[in-house]
């Protein structure tokens, strides 16, 4: 069974894969490899699917046997969120927040957890738990790069996944900052684009992306 600190020491692991975490909304299922297929042609591997449509479940289990893929659940809030998706064939969790309820969940899965916090405070009790890890989430509504640069100061042994607002213009904002390992985004596979089956416009976006570090 997964602790707090093999947990992080896993997701950072996979953050470290690629500067920039496509944030998945995906509601056809037929996108789902085609998609995760150019997004890893791109140079992004590690792929957070969110548990916001219908199919999402179905989305992962296609996504899942994409070679050189990671892929990954967002949006887990329940335990049995946590369930579904790990017999889907996620390999690793994301989260808006943390629970103690949802991190037991996680951790009897065997499913590292890349746990939400907006607050030091939160950020301090994942720590206790072993977590050193996390999302900082909502990103730019707590506050953005200047805002995570701040809690950097007193918790260095903290590092983050800056997600929410993160867009081209301001990841590098986020991405400059000692205690970011990487940062979650939308923009690479925007829904007009996968709608339209424009595969190579994707790639093309996360190409750029994936060079955003150098």
């Amino acid at each position: 069974m997964l602790n707090g600190k093999d947990a992080s020491r896993l997701t950072r692991e996979i953050c470290e894969a690629a500067p920039i975490v496509p944030v998945l909304v995906i509601k056809d299922v037929a996108h789902a490899r085609p998609l995760a297929e150019a997004l890893v042609a791109g140079g992004l591997p590690a792929l957070e699917v969110t548990l916001r449509t219908p199919v999402a479940l179905d989305v992962i289990r296609a996504m899942a046997e994409v070679p050189g893929g990671i892929v990954g659940a967002g949006t887990l809030v329940t335990p049995e969120d946590v369930k579904a998706a790990k017999a889907a064939g996620a390999t690793f969790g994301v989260s808006p927040g943390a629970t103690d309820e949802l991190l037991a969940a996680c951790e009897a899965e065997d499913l590292p957890l890349l746990p939400g916090a907006a607050t030091a405070t939160e950020a301090m009790r994942l720590l206790a738990r072993g977590y050193d890890m996390m999302k900082f989430f909502p990103a730019e509504a707590s506050g953005g790069a200047p805002a995570l640069k701040a809690i950097g100061a007193p918790l260095p042994q903290i590092s983050f996944c800056p997600t929410g607002g993160v867009s081209m213009k301001n990841a590098m904002d986020y991405l400059s900052l000692p205690n970011v390992v990487c940062a979650g985004g939308s923009w690479v596979a925007p829904m007009d684009a996968a709608e339209a089956g424009d595969w190579a416009r994707i790639e093309t976006l996360a190409r750029e992306a994936s060079k955003l570090r150098g």
